[in-house]
């Protein structure tokens, strides 16, 4: 598909630059199959979705990874969006012409880098000094890696570093947060358990590439970025349980959704995975593990914007954002609410 398909005009200033607070007053766009939509809140959820059905969630734990240091005289950033092995990782760097590899790069808080290989997209091959573990250093040197959208209107700061990180948060690995999840506080999960409503948690580690531009002019051109994620069996076994005793599985987030589609078989069946996904889910995709969404309003033209133009069909989607921006509800990380129930 054309590329420009999935284009749309967004006012600066329906961009939100903090969360809502508390975090589930925000706002919500109920989206259902030839239903108008409907304007909630978050808290509605436990009223929203029936009993037995299971929410899905994200687990993964945004780490501090975006440092800034010099290689000589110049500057150069680095946002790390994979690690390789214990002292490597994969990373976006600013600057990046001034690079080359075997440069050692001087970060903050005396913490080094060696920069070992430059990929066919542009990142590097970040080899990190001393003995620590890396995740130390980024919390002794790194700040919260903000979206560009959000980070090019205002300095990360201290609270963003409760702010971009969701109650789930456990595993780190993350350099961007699973954002469907920020809304939800400890009164929301209290009111979804007395509504009967269960919760899972997989891992995906959401990476930098999610930030990238679709350069493509058509879909079938567009190579996605991979990132890891793992569900257990037993998890496995209980998503299953909860959908042949007739509950809906609900992703919270396009990470928690990607990764189960990864894992589900043609019949739907969502089997034990650990490894890498780069599932690119776009208009004419079966969905076969998923029977809705909770999740953000995403860029124009991104690989989000796609996917749930898969799930909702692309007129519909098109025009919920439409009524969205009319209506003036938030976008992006830090923004309102979807639920999308084909």
């Amino acid at each position: 598909m054309r590329v420009d398909l999935f284009d749309f005009d967004l006012p600066p200033e329906r961009i939100a630059l903090r969360p809502a607070r508390p975090r589930d007053a925000a706002r919500m766009l109920v989206i259902e199959a030839d239903k108008p939509f409907a304007d909630s809140t978050v808290r509605d959820l436990p009223h929203l979705l029936r009993r037995g059905d299971v929410l899905v969630l994200n687990d993964t734990r945004v780490i501090p990874a975006q440092l800034e240091g010099r290689r000589g005289e110049a500057k150069v950033g680095a946002t790390l969006h994979k690690r390789l092995d214990l002292r490597r990782w994969q990373a976006f760097v600013r600057n990046a012409k001034r690079l080359k590899p075997g440069d050692r790069i001087d970060f903050s808080q005396d913490v080094t880098a060696v920069a070992e290989e430059r990929h066919a997209d542009g990142s590097f091959t970040l080899a990190f000094g001393g003995e620590e573990p890396v995740e130390v250093l980024l919390e002794r040197a790194g700040t919260m890696p903000l979206p560009p959208y959000i980070a090019g209107k205002r300095a990360t700061d201290e609270q963003d570093r409760e702010d971009y990180q969701t109650l789930f948060a456990r595993e780190d690995g993350a350099v961007a947060a699973p954002t469907a999840a920020l809304h939800f506080t400890p009164a929301l999960l209290a009111a979804l358990d007395e509504a009967g409503i269960g919760r899972e948690t997989l891992t995906l580690h959401v990476g930098a590439g999610t930030f990238l531009p679709v350069k493509a002019e058509d879909t079938a051109d567009h190579r996605m970025h991979s990132e890891w994620g793992r569900i257990d069996a037993a998890t496995a076994d209980r998503l299953n349980a909860a959908r042949a005793a007739g509950g809906r599985l609900i992703a919270v987030g396009t990470t928690s959704l990607r990764l189960l589609e990864s894992a589900a078989d043609e019949l739907g069946t969502i089997r034990p995975f650990e490894g890498d996904t780069a599932i690119f889910i776009t208009p004419g995709y079966e969905f076969r593990a998923i029977d809705g969404l909770m999740t953000n309003f995403h860029l124009p033209k991104s690989t989000l914007f796609m996917l749930v133009s898969a799930l909702m069909g692309l007129e519909r989607m098109r025009s919920a954002y439409a009524y969205a921006i009319e209506q003036e509800y938030r976008f992006y990380s830090y923004g309102d609410s979807s639920l999308l129930l084909p």
